[in-house]
């Protein structure tokens, strides 16, 4: 199963509600970390997006600069 950013921030938001409604200690620091780990999860899948949208715009820059190299321009 491949998680989604926003599948991540909804449990992170849910994590956040539920300390925000929880009376006990240990439940609401255990509910804070839930909520930490989602966003860091969050956070990775972003930096993965990113990186592959850079990786992807690197790769076509290349194709163009090939297409370009290996069919100049008749007019010169």
């Amino acid at each position: 199963m491949s998680l989604s950013r926003e599948f991540c921030d909804a449990r992170a938001q849910d994590a956040a509600d539920a300390a925000a409604d929880a009376t006990l200690s240990n439940v609401r620091d255990r509910e804070l970390r839930s909520e930490a780990a989602w966003r860091a999860m969050s956070d990775r899948i972003r930096s993965t997006e990113r990186a592959r949208e850079a990786k992807e715009a690197e790769r076509a820059a290349t194709r163009a600069a090939e297409s370009v190299a290996l069919w100049p321009d008749p007019r010169g």
